[in-house]
């Protein structure tokens, strides 16, 4: 994530699972908070509201609620450790509509003793639903942690399982 004094534009969204504040800015798409984020209420006071840089993020959010979009193509500014990106960058590659635990992810990130530190990083992600997070599950198929709330984190599966026609977790 930037520094909380990076000066970043945003917008908010409304969405089926409620308000998602956008923030991003030309080099990309930086942070998609929550409605139950802190953050998601009160952008910090450096960050300006402007929409203009956040549209296509936008515009594909949308057409993924709607359905329309199993895949989002959009630049990404994703600021974390060098582990944290590893991890980011293997949630990428969980196919849509499927779901994989924190244990399988490790593994396949060749840190298969890692479950919690791979936990630790998906809860660290910045960009929610882009970076599909909620696609990752417990070992017993619990739906367990998740920053916009275990709800959520339902409605994102559900959703991507109805589009995708494949089972339910």
């Amino acid at each position: 994530m930037p520094a909380p004094s990076a000066i970043l534009a945003y917008g908010y969204m409304e969405s089926p699972i409620g308000r998602l504040l956008i923030a991003g800015d030309a080099d990309g798409l930086h942070r998609i908070c929550f409605p139950s984020e802190s953050r998601a209420k009160q952008p910090p006071a450096a960050w300006r509201r402007d929409e203009a840089p956040v549209a296509e993020a936008f515009r594909q959010l949308r057409a993924y609620f709607a359905g329309e979009l199993t895949g989002f193509d959009l630049p990404l500014r994703r600021a974390g450790t060098a582990f944290q990106n590893t991890v980011w960058a293997a949630l990428c590659d969980i196919p849509y509509g499927e779901t994989v635990s924190y244990g399988t992810l490790a593994a396949r990130i060749g840190r298969p003793t890692a479950c919690r530190a791979v936990g630790g990083a998906n809860g660290a992600n910045p960009l929610p639903i882009v970076v599909p997070c909620h696609r990752v599950i417990g070992s017993d198929k619990s739906l367990t942690g998740f920053g916009g709330g275990v709800d959520i984190k339902r409605f994102l599966l559900a959703h991507e399982q109805r589009v995708a026609g494949t089972s339910a977790v």
